[in-house]
């Protein structure tokens, strides 16, 4: 069911930790500045009928989103529907992504959101974390569910500015999934159109930082799927691990107990190198029943010259 939203439900919140900065402008001497989010919002589940609902958190999670004020965010977990209320409520973004069952309307999306009156997308698709990623609903590496990643280019209108997103949602009961889908992702990052320009890779892992599937991204020789494999030459950047290093509880899924408490922090936001952080944090509301997801998003302000 598709729930229209009145302009009540983009009124200001009460904020956690931090609050997200407003997106910056693009600056005159052409560097490139982006607010980023990832956010799992949990699938519509008929199950949940109390505060759970989506019927009744669709508005906390727009809220949410225009308090962090992302340029660009990625969602996970977000069915048919849910993705036809977010592009209702937020018609300033554009969208792009496919329902991981059958490359059409079919299971959950993991997509990205971008500012139309900004950027241009100029290319973009969907692969499967598998051994067919042109497959859609493709799946035979251990996994409960089809795995995808959705990317774009995008290019920046007032500097010509172009950069690539990747968003994904890993699968969350088979370490071996994760370790085959790093270097697989790895591999379209580096075939991207243009490799020399800025990439982000964000989502939820399933995975912690000290998993070395994810470690595998920051550069790191790790162990995958019974082989070593040496450090990744283009390696990205965590961007709340830069800045919050020491942070011990740092939790972003919840499930909805509405605490940070613990290192249960699987989902992340990597930039490529060359990118300075500004800032970066978890938006934590509250009250456990204003939370809109059983995750907390996570957003970066960053910046390449």
């Amino acid at each position: 069911m598709k729930w229209l939203l009145c302009c009540g439900l983009f009124a200001t919140i009460s904020t956690c930790e931090r609050e997200a900065p407003k997106a910056v402008a693009v600056s005159e001497d052409g560097a490139l500045s982006l607010t980023l989010a990832t956010f799992n919002i949990r699938y519509e589940n008929p199950s949940e009928q109390d505060w759970r609902a989506w019927s009744k958190r669709v508005g906390r999670l727009v809220r949410s989103l225009r308090t962090m004020n992302p340029d660009v965010f990625g969602v996970q977990e977000c069915l048919h529907g849910q993705a036809a209320d977010l592009r209702a409520s937020l018609p300033d973004y554009d969208f792009h992504g496919v329902g991981r069952e059958d490359g059409k309307r079919g299971g959950e999306y993991a997509a990205i959101f971008f500012r139309r009156d900004r950027f241009e997308k100029t290319h973009g698709g969907t692969f499967w974390l598998s051994d067919q990623p042109e497959t859609p609903g493709s799946m035979n590496w251990g996994n409960t569910y089809p795995r995808t990643v959705a990317w774009v280019r995008l290019v920046d209108r007032s500097t010509g500015r172009g950069f690539c997103v990747f968003n994904t949602h890993w699968d969350h009961r088979n370490q071996p999934s994760r370790e085959r889908a790093a270097p697989l992702i790895a591999q379209r990052i580096d075939s991207r159109p243009h490799p020399d320009e800025p990439v982000v890779l964000l989502g939820d892992f399933n995975a912690t930082e000290g998993n070395p599937a994810v470690q595998y991204f920051t550069g790191k020789s790790v162990t995958l799927a019974g082989s070593r494999k040496p450090a990744w030459d283009t390696s990205l950047i965590d961007t709340y691990q830069t800045l919050h290093a020491g942070v011990k509880n740092r939790r972003t899924l919840h499930f909805w107990q509405g605490h940070r408490d613990g290192l249960a922090k699987v989902d992340h936001i990597f930039v490529s190198r060359g990118a300075k952080v500004e800032a970066s944090g978890i938006r934590v509301e509250q009250a456990r029943e204003e939370e809109p997801s059983d995750h907390f998003p996570v957003w970066a302000r960053v910046r390449w010259p």
